[in-house]
């Protein structure tokens, strides 16, 4: 697959993989579940919408950097139309009036700017990432509402509700997974991996080498 090269730290990582699955399956899997069970479709949409307001924030930003500010721009709008007309976010008005959305992260806008993805990483909590994302990962993070409140217990509250309510929206595609992927963790690095290069490259990637094609051969060096 495409992470077999990008994967010096397999051994490490497969372990974060595990300590991962076993946190997701005793803590994150269960509260996300009763979480579903509990609280209707609608709200949980409605939170969907106002962490995703911050997103698309971060994601004019980031538009912008790469050079496509058209792209930026409409972000622009979204946060505005949002803000103004969704309740702060949590009704998405602007996917109504055809604004779509794009996410854009600081990741792909290093990948634009010609960064290499870099060996693939797993962390503990965050999960799937690469040396590239990883520098990204503090600017990604701090661009969420739970970094502009300064009350400790509102931030955390916000914080744990993002990550409860991402999870729930999950657990659909995750039982899939179950059923299906013989390696989970080549399953998993490999669809990142895939997913991250596709997501720089807007969906136009490069095509791969032709493998018919000779390779250069370095000259060999005169002999003296």
């Amino acid at each position: 697959g495409p992470g077999a090269k990008l994967d010096p730290w397999e051994n490490w990582n497969r372990k974060v993989f595990a300590f991962n699955e076993a946190l997701d399956e005793n803590l994150l899997k269960p509260v996300a579940t009763a979480y579903s069970n509990v609280v209707p479709q609608p709200i949980r949409r409605g939170v969907d919408n106002f962490f995703g307001n911050f997103a698309d924030a971060w994601s004019a930003v980031n538009n912008f950097l790469q050079g496509k500010a058209t792209a930026g721009v409409y972000d622009v709008m979204r946060v505005g139309t949002n803000t103004v007309f969704g309740l702060l976010g949590v009704l998405d008005v602007a996917t109504e009036v055809g604004l779509e959305k794009t996410r854009e992260d600081f990741g792909q806008t290093l990948g634009v700017w010609g960064m290499g993805t870099g060996a693939y990483i797993v962390w503990p909590l965050f999960g799937p990432s690469s040396v590239r994302d990883t520098i990204g990962l503090p600017l990604d993070m701090a661009a969420s509402p739970s970094s502009v409140i300064n009350d400790g217990a509102t931030r955390y509250s916000l914080t744990a509700l993002n990550v409860v309510n991402t999870r729930a929206n999950l657990l659909g595609a995750t039982r899939v997974l179950d059923d299906i992927a013989l390696d989970k963790y080549n399953f998993v690095r490999d669809a990142y991996l895939q997913r991250r290069r596709s997501l720089v490259f807007d969906g136009n990637e490069p095509p791969p080498p032709d493998p018919t094609e000779p390779e250069e051969q370095p000259s060999a060096p005169a002999v003296k």
